[in-house]
């Protein structure tokens, strides 16, 4: 039990800082590749150095990449692009491991507990001084309790860290759509001038 715990601890700390850091994290991609891309048609580099500057998430930080490495070509952008992206991606799915092996490991602690629940029950059973149905159904379900508390550990982990992998699904699709609007820009020779 106390091994469930700790892993139940665990798992939620992750969970809320996960969900602390999607949130932070998110930016709603249609408004800002508007407010770039005008930027980058109007050859505004204080405009565009606003726009990229002007938030902490990952599609900031793309944009911020791309657009300081403007002048290369399109290319190098593309792999530095590429680059930034599985960078962005790794900070989204650090912990999402800890938390799929909670819901994994979880219902295998409390069905370890059981087991050695029940062992401990027909150990004692031969000494028992009541009925040994009496006491066998007495220790069954102190022995269940752990799989209770496994299976009631495993079952939110599992639905969080399906979640959390949809976010990242989410984040993933965003950043490449961001790169391929980023590498369209530079092929149209917006921004060209902002000497970058």
């Amino acid at each position: 039990m106390w091994a469930i715990a700790a892993l139940s601890v665990l798992a939620g700390a992750v969970v809320l800082e996960r969900l602390w850091f999607f949130s932070r994290s998110w930016a709603d991609p249609e408004e800002l590749e508007e407010r770039l891309g005008r930027a980058l048609y109007d050859n505004d580099p204080e405009g565009v150095r606003r726009v990229v500057s002007g938030g902490r998430s990952s599609l900031h930080r793309l944009f911020s990449a791309a657009t300081s490495h403007w002048q290369v070509d399109a290319a190098t952008l593309k792999l530095l692009l590429e680059q930034e992206i599985r960078r962005e991606l790794y900070r989204w799915e650090r912990g999402l491991a800890l938390v799929a092996t909670v819901g994994r490991l979880a219902p295998l602690l409390g069905l370890l507990g059981t087991v050695l629940g029940m062992v401990e029950i027909f150990q004692t059973l031969p000494s028992a001084r009541e009925a040994p149905m009496v006491a066998l159904a007495g220790g069954i379900w102190k022995a269940l309790l752990t799989t209770v508390a496994g299976l009631v550990v495993a079952v939110p982990a599992v639905l969080f860290h399906t979640f959390l992998l949809s976010r990242v699904d989410r984040i993933e699709e965003t950043l490449e759509r961001g790169a391929d609007f980023v590498l369209r820009e530079k092929l149209l020779g917006r921004g060209a001038d902002r000497g970058a």
